[in-house]
């Protein structure tokens, strides 16, 4: 529960560090080319996806949902991040977002898969790793 709680906290101050890293950087850098312009503008969308979209592949990949269940709930979470995201950026209902922008609404989209994507490459490496550690145990084992 700690790691994945350290995990989280270090997830989350990537997330403000590069957030405010391009906010008062790069941003004003780009502000004169389009397509720069325009990703530097919609990065904070994106990583605000993917963070909170991964926020559970901790729990998930150290076993404390089932086998089953565990890609349901990041799938879940990065949708449920896509949605809130997206909404706020449409409608302003916290008054996060003070120019209603599409490009937004993509970068979320994007950040969600690339949460879902990040967690199943994750979760190979995890079985691997586990098939290997199951392979040598057997073959150190004496017959």
């Amino acid at each position: 529960m700690t790691t994945c709680l350290a995990v989280n906290a270090a997830l989350f101050a990537f997330l403000f560090l590069s957030v405010s890293l391009n906010k008062e950087y790069l941003r004003p850098a780009f502000a004169g080319g389009t397509v720069l312009a325009t990703l530097s503008g919609s990065y904070s969308n994106f990583m605000a996806a993917c963070v909170i979209g991964l926020s559970t592949a901790c729990p998930v990949l150290t076993g404390r949902f089932g086998h089953t269940r565990g890609t349901a709930v990041i799938v879940a979470t990065a949708l449920g991040a896509f949605a809130i995201l997206a909404v706020e950026e449409l409608t302003s209902v916290l008054g996060v977002s003070a120019v209603r922008d599409g490009y937004d609404v993509i970068a979320s989209a994007l950040g969600s898969i690339c949460a879902i994507l990040t967690f199943l490459l994750l979760k190979r490496i995890v079985r691997n790793r586990g098939a290997e550690a199951q392979l040598s145990e057997a073959m150190e084992r004496p017959r």
